[in-house]
């Protein structure tokens, strides 16, 4: 499993304190982001039972100034990266990032609501893993994450770091996406898990803004 310590390359560190100063980035430690993104690393390596390797591909939803996209395209190097963003300020940034990091044979940046992404031929159940941090709801990330993944593919989620979490992603719901839940077996680590049962009904995500003003769950 990887490191949940800082152990990058330097230059990811800079980049993303370079995100913080532009506001793409919350406030806080950098350092403290990165750890935080080394545990999504271990969430869906626990969740998927074996290690990320060259065949998988991984997307960032709402990759915003980089997080945790740019950390975990570090951390697996072998694994090729779509950093999904709909706003163009913020992926401008994240392909300078990409530039910096001399990442562009790994790391894509894709331009796009979500929504439009997952109904995308190209990008339609054709990721093994997809992430979200500080994305939207529950209702409104399962909708715009499960259309990407391929069958057995997961979506692993960052949950708010205090309150109870129980009941934000009910069985019923995530079945409407072709997702279930999947119980991490270390329970500090707060991230919902969802594993693709199958590909997502072609019906979702509905079209642009709808998943956030008439949620499923």
């Amino acid at each position: 499993m990887p490191a949940t310590g800082p152990d990058l390359p330097e230059v990811v560190v800079e980049i993303l304190a370079r995100a913080q100063q532009e506001g793409l980035v919350g406030t806080g430690a950098v350092v403290d982001h990165v750890r935080h993104s080394m545990a999504f690393a271990r969430a869906v390596e626990l969740g998927r039972g074996r290690p990320i390797d060259a065949e998988d591909r991984v997307a960032d939803l709402g990759s915003g100034g980089g997080l945790p996209g740019l950390v975990l395209a570090a951390v697996w190097p072998g694994a090729s990266f779509t950093l999904i963003e709909g706003s163009t300020r913020r992926a401008a940034f994240l392909r300078w990032a990409v530039g910096c990091l001399g990442a562009g044979s790994q790391v894509e940046v894709e331009v796009g609501r979500a929504e439009e992404v997952g109904r995308a031929h190209r990008w339609r159940a054709s990721q093994t893993v997809v992430v979200a941090r500080s994305f939207g709801p529950p209702a409104v990330t399962a909708e715009c994450g499960a259309p990407l993944l391929a069958v057995g593919g997961l979506l692993v989620v960052s949950e708010p770091p205090l309150g109870e979490v129980e009941g934000r992603w009910p069985d019923d719901g995530l079945a409407l996406l072709g997702v279930c839940r999947v119980t991490l077996p270390d329970p500090a680590l707060r991230f919902a898990v969802l594993r693709a049962t199958a590909v997502c009904p072609e019906r979702y995500p509905r079209r642009v803004g709808v998943p956030a003003k008439r949620p499923l769950f």
